[in-house]
């Protein structure tokens, strides 16, 4: 069961056929249901993860229908929507962390979470979202030792400053960014990923001054500006938007 934004929704890795996202659950799921497979058992897989989605709203809409359908296993990734909105009320979030995460153990789940790899770097405004980065992922290392959940360090990954990881938005995942996330949810749920999975790309050369300052200006039109209308209009990019495996089913890709 996957719970969340569009992390774990999968943007930017789309299926080569064009049917959605993809993305780091997916991968996973469709590895645990090879192994589940070959030893005669079963396995379900739901994904109700919606881009765009609040802290509060992902806890308010995604955990209850997760806690229905009573999972095994739980990944719960949220939050990082919240340190980009202005009002950001850490010591709120922290407190819902330990609670709902308490909530997904207590009724006898296992419990994945994320130590969010560093996306600010080629964002704007990092002086202001570094520090809430720092302090949701502190709180979400604090919450995983206390209930006993599986911690995912992104973080500590160096390869994710490596621009080819993420997408040409600079906010979410390139397709080889999930498959990284992948192997290391595998590598700490005790299973093998492929090989290839952990192969980074070569980083590409620095840009020289001009032509990356014409780069900055094209993805400020782009991505920047349509974010920030959304933000001022109220809207968000997941209000559309509905889970893409909303319930417990055999993962079919």
């Amino acid at each position: 069961m996957a719970v969340g934004d569009s992390f774990t929704e999968g943007l930017d890795d789309p299926y080569p056929d064009g049917s959605g996202y993809r993305g780091w659950a997916d991968l996973v799921a469709g590895q645990l249901a090879a192994l589940a497979a070959e030893r005669g058992s079963g396995f379900g897989y739901a994904n109700l993860a919606v881009r765009g989605r609040l802290f509060n709203a992902v806890v308010a809409e995604q955990v209850p229908s997760a806690l229905a359908m009573a999972p095994d296993l739980v990944s719960f990734a949220a939050g990082g929507n919240d340190v980009l909105r202005r009002h950001f009320d850490a010591a709120a979030l922290v407190a819902r962390l330990n609670g709902v995460v308490g909530e997904l153990r207590a009724a006898g789940a296992d419990v994945i979470l994320f130590r969010f790899a560093d996306v600010t770097r080629r964002l704007p405004g990092r002086r202001v979202v570094l520090p809430r980065v720092n302090i949701l992922n502190d709180a979400i290392v604090e919450t995983a030792q206390r209930h006993g959940a599986f911690l995912i360090d992104l973080w500590s990954d160096e390869e994710f400053g490596n621009p080819l990881l993420w997408s040409v938005d600079r906010l979410h995942l390139s397709p080889a960014g999930h498959r990284r996330v992948a192997a290391h949810v595998l590598a700490a749920l005790g299973a093998t990923p492929e090989p290839d999975w952990l192969t980074a790309p070569p980083p590409p050369a620095p840009q020289r001054w001009l032509a990356a300052r014409g780069a900055d200006l094209r993805w400020a039109g782009e991505y920047l500006a349509p974010w920030i209308k959304r933000r001022l209009t109220g809207r968000s990019s997941g209000d559309t938007v509905t889970a893409k495996r909303p319930s417990l089913a055999p993962f079919i890709q």
